[in-house]
């Protein structure tokens, strides 16, 4: 449905010729003569048949009109107007608004349950779409925001060990994968999508210290990996250093010191050091 502009004039100005007919009405009805009253009866009815049309409009608001069941426009300018009296006029917010769904529990792409939630900042663009293409457009955002949300976390993991986007660590691709769906399902209601971002994201209570112990296992190997290789690195600079300085070693001689700088380096606790009293070979 393409959409235009309602008729309408500025208010006051209806309002002023209104007055001015109810008021020539009622001076006519005043004439002792019969014609005249008739004349002025007549004029009285035609003064009040405009007092349904005015409307008006606020910021941010608009009017969807309609007139025998057929569509005459939409009214956006803020102000005292008049319109078609006999029309039937539907109002429609403009306004941003956002909700926050529920918590829905749904299975990740690698088959794991995850609770899920997202809050979402819309508003009415279009005006006349919203009132003639679905039957209630906020309830329509409402499930179609729910079911885009399922649709996201179903198709993503919650966590990617590999470089692959996941829930939780690619939170920027996902709002905007999220956004380009809700507006894809939205846009048939007239409605614009401002930001859908993920509000709340975890495991199933089922699965959630499972899944908790596999992330610290992860997050010590990999802290684990990266300590021995900045080990190796510190290594590697002590022995160059020291050929450097004509300091000989025989391979025995370097893995015994490899060893003992590795044990300091990597070792938790406070390493305590053991005085040789005799040779590396005894």
């Amino acid at each position: 449905m393409k959409e235009q502009n309602a008729w309408h004039v500025n208010g006051f100005l209806a309002l002023s010729v209104q007055l001015l007919v109810l008021f020539a009405g009622a001076v006519v009805l005043g004439t002792p003569e019969d014609g005249d009253q008739v004349f002025g009866i007549i004029l009285f009815v035609i003064g009040l048949l405009p007092s349904g049309g005015y409307v008006v409009i606020q910021p941010n608001e608009s009017r969807v009109l309609t007139f025998m069941g057929k569509y005459i426009g939409e009214l956006r300018e803020e102000g005292f107007h008049f319109v078609n009296p006999f029309s039937q006029r539907t109002k429609i917010s403009l306004r941003v608004r956002n909700f926050h769904t529920d918590r829905i529990k749904v299975n990740d792409a690698d088959g794991n349950p995850i609770e899920v939630a997202a809050v979402i900042v819309w508003r009415v663009k279009r005006p006349t779409q919203s009132t003639f293409h679905v039957d209630d457009y906020e309830k329509f955002a409402d499930i179609q925001s729910e079911t885009a949300l399922r649709s996201l976390a179903s198709h993503f993991p919650y966590d990617s060990p590999h470089d692959g986007l996941s829930l939780r660590g690619n939170p920027t691709e996902i709002m905007h994968t999220f956004e380009k769906e809700l507006h894809e399902r939205l846009e048939i209601a007239g409605i614009e999508v401002i930001e859908a971002r993920i509000s709340h994201l975890a495991y199933a209570p089922e699965i959630a210290q499972v899944m908790l112990r596999r992330q610290q296992a992860s997050a010590v190997i990999a802290a684990r990996k990266q300590i021995v290789e900045g080990a190796m690195g510190m290594v590697e600079t002590v022995l160059a250093k020291l050929e450097k300085k004509g300091f000989e070693l025989d391979d025995e001689k370097k893995a015994a010191m490899v060893n003992n700088l590795l044990v300091a380096l990597v070792s938790e606790g406070n390493v305590n050091p053991v005085i040789n009293t005799g040779t590396l070979y005894q």
